[in-house]
């Protein structure tokens, strides 16, 4: 009893360094505890994917090559050590034949694309700027045709990750995120992708997954990190400053558009079954004896462009692969512009609603389908593009969509969960 006595007496006589211990231990505590978890996850996905290793192949199969494209500098270098531990050996204990490719520095990642190897499946393991990088190497190719039903996995490793959430379910948890990402694609379910097409006067073309970014939103956007030191008020201090040095900040453009194309099914025609060799004779001697009449070619309509001036503070060009499982009558890509009337305060609040989800407009928004469009801008309108969160210099640009390009690997709960939604 005078040992407790005694120890409480310290406490008390010396509670600012007991204090000071106990919030030590306590975040210590927890920090291990975190670990754990993490090693609880990677165990469970290494289960899994051992099962998959232990599957037993027929005797002419070979393994399946898998070539990864890996940024290490991508989230502050910490990509590779992430990649090593939670991803690397879900890939090895499945039984595939991996070739890991790094890369050293900005735009690599398309040079190695265009000289791979026919490969089973691509994963690219980064964030936005890597998989824009694999995807614009990938359709330059000359065989692009044949590469691109190419399965492609996506890893999130990146500081954004704007794909992933049309893919796999994300949490806090990045240990979490890249293990169920990696499982999925061992899963082998994919779901096709819509690629952007966009292409200037003079350099060669770029291809966007997610979309196009131009405006004031975009250009307050690429300061945010300048104010780190004021923490949760950064987003509302950059919006706020950039009116004080310009207002109202209104862009100018023409756009050109084509109508939407009708959507063919989804599932490829099922092959007719063979006629008999009689049948095939018969037909034959009546082409012999009667031959069909061609027809004239038929003459092509004009495309029909629509032009608009519009006057916006952000226009942005996305695909509609954010649900990639919705069925949609036409292929088309969505045009939206925000209105050119907003003022200082509706500007800063909808600014930080941008920061966290870029696709978020206003009701007054204005919205444009179409499967190709041309942007002319103005004389005195420049600045820069975000192409899938990378910058390029704004230059006239036409933007066309490529429809199902791309097949991704989904995660099956997601697909589940995205066709519920749709309900």
């Amino acid at each position: 009893m005078a040992r407790v006595v005694k120890f409480f007496r310290t406490v008390r006589n010396h509670w600012k360094k007991s204090t000071l211990a106990v919030c030590v231990l306590s975040y210590g505590g927890y920090w291990l505890y975190g670990k754990h978890c993490d090693n609880l996850l990677r165990r469970q996905a290494c289960l899994l994917a051992r099962e998959f290793g232990r599957q037993v192949a027929a005797p002419q199969e070979r393994m399946r090559k898998a070539t990864v494209i890996l940024n290490p500098a991508a989230c502050n270098g910490k990509a590779n050590k992430l990649f090593e531990k939670n991803a690397a050996p879900i890939l090895h204990l499945a039984g595939m034949d991996v070739t890991i490719v790094k890369t050293d520095y900005e735009g690599q990642a398309k040079k190695l694309i265009e000289l791979m190897e026919q490969t089973d499946m691509l994963i690219v393991a980064g964030g936005d700027g890597t998989l824009q990088e694999v995807v614009t190497g990938l359709l330059r190719r000359p065989d692009q045709e044949t590469f691109s039903h190419v399965p492609i996995g996506f890893i999130p490793l990146g500081s954004r990750n704007s794909l992933s959430t049309s893919l796999h379910f994300l949490s806090d948890n990045k240990v979490k995120d890249i293990t169920l990402a990696t499982l999925s694609i061992l899963k082998g379910e994919t779901v096709p992708l819509d690629v952007l097409q966009i292409k200037g006067d003079k350099e060669q073309p770029v291809f966007a997954l997610t979309g196009l970014r131009w405006g004031a939103f975009r250009d307050v956007s690429a300061t945010v990190s300048k104010f780190w030191y004021l923490g949760p008020l950064k987003i509302k201090a950059a919006h706020w400053l950039s009116t004080l040095r310009e207002w109202p900040l209104v862009r100018s453009v023409s756009v050109s558009c084509l109508p939407p194309t009708p959507r063919p099914p989804d599932l490829p025609p099922q092959s007719t079954v063979r006629p008999n060799l009689l049948h095939r004779i018969i037909r034959r001697l009546n082409n012999y004896w009667n031959p069909p009449i061609e027809e004239p070619p038929k003459e092509e309509e004009p495309e029909k462009w629509e032009e608009q001036e519009l006057s916006s503070l952000e226009l942005y060009i996305q695909t509609r692969n954010k649900n990639p499982v919705e069925r949609r009558e036409n292929d088309s890509m969505v045009i939206c512009a925000e209105p050119d009337n907003l003022t200082v305060s509706e500007f800063i609040f909808l600014g930080e609603k941008k920061e966290e989800d870029p696709t978020v407009f206003t009701e007054n928004s204005q919205t444009l389908e179409a499967s190709v469009c041309q942007l002319q801008l103005q004389q005195d309108a420049g600045g820069f593009y975000n192409i899938d969160n990378e910058e390029y210099e704004a230059m006239p640009v036409e933007v066309r969509l490529l429809p199902r390009k791309l097949r991704f690997f989904i995660s099956a709960e997601r697909r589940e969960q995205l066709l519920s939604q749709m309900q």
